[in-house]
């Protein structure tokens, strides 16, 4: 395969999911990128044809999906493009966080190696995007962050990482962020019901109550420790 080669946006989407979920242990298979992208079984089934074919995965006998090297490297460029763009956006434009991911996702198939390079430097070569979560490379520095929803009540924690299966949900961060849970906040856990699915806690002053399915995408670190 060609060096310079890029695949479509679409492909280029497929990449960056398929690394996102075989990073997290999770199995990648087309029935989970059909329901995360919202698309037709048939429609995944046609792309990860082409994918195959273009050399950028494998499928197995039990239909799971790896990347091949070269799909691992396109899809690391993916995902550092993406979240370049989102620092870009963040420190020039000023854009909330919750608007970061789908205005990201507008520009991240057109830049080129040389701009991904500059945005790098410019950047000052983050190790996680604005969300908290961490570029290729740096997986191992958010390994021992917790999920909020499995701290103890009573506990100081700091919020590092919002990940990024919430990121396209614009409802969901906007809630965040307006309730002051953003990377970086200091909060108290107060109560965990799990009874009702939910946790109680307290930032910025204020109580929030969450869904414990969305306080397991939200990673903390003990405040002692940060």
């Amino acid at each position: 395969m060609n060096e310079q080669e890029r695949p479509s946006p679409t492909v280029e989407d497929y990449l960056g999911l398929i690394y996102t979920l075989a990073r997290d242990g999770e199995r990648v298979i087309g029935a989970r990128l059909a329901e995360a992208f919202d698309v037709s079984a048939p429609t995944v089934t046609a792309t990860l044809k082409r994918m195959s074919r273009d050399g950028w995965i494998v499928i197995g006998e039990e239909r799971d999906i790896t990347l091949t090297s070269e799909g691992q490297r396109m899809a690391e460029s993916v995902i550092r493009r993406h979240m370049l763009t989102e620092w870009m956006l963040s420190r020039v434009l000023k854009l909330p966080l919750s608007e970061l991911h789908r205005e990201a996702h507008q520009i991240e198939h057109s830049l080129s190696p040389e701009v991904e390079e500059r945005l790098q430097s410019e950047m000052e070569d983050p190790r996680f995007c604005p969300h908290g979560n961490p570029l290729p490379g740096f997986e191992e520095d958010v390994r021992a962050y917790w999920a909020l929803c499995d701290v103890a009540p009573g506990t100081v924690v700091v919020l590092r990482r919002i990940h990024e299966s919430l990121e396209d949900q614009y409802e969901a961060l906007s809630f965040l962020e307006a309730k002051g849970l953003m990377p970086g906040a200091e909060i108290r856990v107060k109560e965990v019901m799990p009874y009702n699915d939910t946790v109680c806690v307290v930032a910025g002053g204020q109580e929030v109550i969450l869904g414990l399915a969305l306080a397991s995408k939200l990673f903390v670190l003990p405040l002692e420790t940060d």
